[in-house]
């Protein structure tokens, strides 16, 4: 199986008059394309900040991180943005869905971004609604949706653009056990249907049974 990532010795280092705070620790590993890796540890242990430095959204203070040859810890603001538009999905605790916005619409958001046909856009998000079961929900509001619902508009919005991989940040950290099942179930799938690598933050341990790896991160360092 081909490394879709390859982190070498990462570590990101905030510092005050006070004190030196190591968030991310001389960290390495590799994602296999294709692999759900959940990633688990206590608050403060360096997981968003370890999926935020992935994305290209936080520069390293040292170290190095490979995406298919492309070296993120080098690339200029422009070129990671190429990156992320090209190659990442993400979702989020909260949903950050926009209010006055249809399900159909705020899947269409990213597309703003690339030059095709509105229809063409609209054909494409009808597609991955269908895709997480909301294709009957469609042209409804955020307000209209129940929480689990409008989850999986997001992870929607996450899959418009057929990434490579998905950064997830506590998908189900706002969601009741019975609607967390669901919304894991539907990360499964899509990771076994389209191969999709997903990277998932999770504080729960039945969430990270979901994975077929887990890293483990105390005080920014994998344990």
């Amino acid at each position: 199986m081909m490394s879709l990532l390859v982190i070498e010795n990462l570590s990101k280092i905030y510092k005050s008059k006070k004190k030196t705070i190591h968030a991310l620790d001389n960290i390495s590993l590799e994602v296999e394309k294709g692999d759900f890796v959940t990633i688990t540890g206590p608050s403060g242990s360096g997981k968003t900040t370890l999926l935020l430095t992935l994305a290209g959204m936080i520069k390293p203070s040292s170290g190095k991180i490979s995406f298919n040859d492309f070296h993120i810890e080098k690339a200029s603001d422009r070129r990671l943005a190429g990156y992320r538009k090209k190659n990442v999905g993400f979702v989020m605790q909260s949903f950050a869905l926009i209010p006055y916005l249809t399900a159909l619409q705020n899947v269409m958001v990213p597309l703003s971004l690339v030059n095709s046909r509105s229809s063409i856009q609209k054909s494409k998000a009808k597609k991955v609604l269908e895709m997480v079961g909301l294709e009957d929900r469609i042209y409804h509001l955020p307000k209209e949706l129940s929480a689990g619902q409008q989850q999986r508009v997001a992870i929607a919005r996450a899959l418009i653009n057929n990434p490579s991989v998905i950064f997830a940040d506590e998908p189900t950290g706002n969601l009741d056990p019975a609607l967390s099942g669901e919304i894991l179930k539907t990360f499964k799938e899509i990771n076994s249907n389209q191969k999709i690598t997903i990277l998932m933050v999770t504080h729960s341990p039945q969430a990270a049974e979901y994975g077929n790896k887990n890293i483990r991160l105390c005080d920014g360092k994998l344990i």
